[in-house]
């Protein structure tokens, strides 16, 4: 048997293959992205509720407060403030729409000690 005859039958073989592995390879993909997605916007829930911290240690308003932490975060996070017993707490939250995974509630929280010279506030 010659060489021209032996590969005959496995003539597009290779393309049937990558047909049926594309699916995978995308829908893999697609998690991947999805994954660094929420990674991503956790990490800036916790930026916004650190930074929110740092401002109600130094004594800043509320409205100072969540303008620290919505920097951090992205202007459609929601911050919330609480004091109590000299120890501010700040929690940032956000929304997030992931495609096939429905949405998402991402939630970050940040507590600092008040500088006694500048006050809670």
């Amino acid at each position: 048997m010659s060489a021209r005859t032996r590969g005959r039958g496995d003539r597009g073989s290779v393309t049937v293959e990558l047909a049926i592995a594309l699916p995978a390879v995308a829908l893999l993909l697609v998690a991947v992205m999805a994954l660094g997605a929420l990674g991503v916007a956790q990490l800036r829930c916790q930026d916004g509720a650190r930074a929110g911290a740092r401002a109600a240690a130094l004594g800043l308003d509320d409205a100072a407060i969540r303008a620290a932490g919505q920097r951090s975060a992205g202007p459609d996070a929601g911050v919330a403030v609480g004091r109590a017993g000299g120890i501010v707490t700040v929690t940032v939250s956000r929304g997030l729409a992931l495609p096939g995974l429905g949405s998402r509630r991402l939630a970050a929280r940040a507590a600092a000690a008040c500088e006694p010279e500048r006050g809670c506030g």
